[in-house]
């Protein structure tokens, strides 16, 4: 790759003034298709500038690349950060970005991997789920028991992906995040679990996690499970240790550009 075109901050929702950064080749007519890169955060902290590493790496293996912000807590709770990527998809496909329409995948850790499965779930796009937060209403009903805290997440937003919450599972700490996405909205905990949603039309998945990090391998296997039902080819990692999302991204880079070649 000679020429690394970033252009930053766009404007793709002009309704809630939401931006996102835009990596290509320069050198290429047309890039062979788009990832949409999302970064992770617990819906509360993060940015895009988060994923600029990995943005970097799809465009070196022939992807155009947008990584969005979005809403996040205490500003907004869910669903919003799923009407920006529904944003964010309606806007990209109408762009005149240099890529091939046809072709839109979506990568995402942590709570953007939550994210991408329901990109993939609404618009048949296959996506790759690093750590995604997929188990929220069966885990929170397994686990009433458990005191949500929030532990020290100051440094998080300066803190590389692959250095945060290394130490296997924190309970509490899964619990206050996913809690506090519904703002005390219990009643929305099961519509906002994708398993329930996989359909005959969603889209092909690429879904890891670590054996013993603080995202509890269950929304993996139960995703897995309903993909099967339905028919849905889909691939699954799961790696020794408690590294999470973006911590193992080494381990499973060849195997996600691979994915993407393939389904997109």
């Amino acid at each position: 790759m000679t020429n690394l075109v970033i252009k930053k901050d766009v404007e793709y929702d002009a309704v809630n003034h939401q931006l996102t950064d835009i990596y290509y080749d320069g050198e290429k007519a047309e890039s062979k298709g788009a990832i949409i890169d999302i970064h992770g955060g617990g819906w509360f902290r993060g940015n895009k500038s988060k994923d600029a590493d990995s943005s970097i790496r799809f465009v070196e293996a022939g992807y155009l690349v947008v990584t969005p912000a979005y809403r996040i807590t205490p500003e907004a709770f869910y669903p919003a950060p799923l009407e920006d990527m529904d944003h964010l998809y309606e806007w990209l496909k109408k762009s005149d970005l240099p890529f091939n329409h046809d072709r839109i995948g979506a990568f995402g850790s942590s709570a953007g991997g939550n994210m991408t499965v329901e990109l993939a779930i609404k618009y048949g796009i296959p996506i790759v789920s690093l750590s995604g937060i997929l188990d929220i209403d069966k885990w929170l009903g397994e686990h009433e028991d458990v005191v949500a805290a929030e532990g020290d997440t100051s440094g998080f937003n300066s803190t590389a992906s692959s250095n945060i919450n290394q130490t296997g599972a924190n309970d509490p700490f899964y619990k206050w995040f996913v809690t506090n996405y519904f703002n005390g909205r219990t009643d929305q905990y099961t519509e906002a679990t994708p398993v329930h949603r996989v359909t005959d039309t969603t889209g092909q998945m690429y879904l890891a996690n670590s054996l013993n990090e603080f995202v509890p391998t269950s929304g993996v296997l139960d995703m897995a499970q309903a993909l099967t039902q339905h028919q849905i080819p889909y691939r699954t990692r799961m790696l020794t240790g408690s590294r999470h999302a973006k911590g193992y991204l080494d381990d499973v880079w060849d195997d996600i550009v691979g994915f993407f070649d393939q389904t997109l």
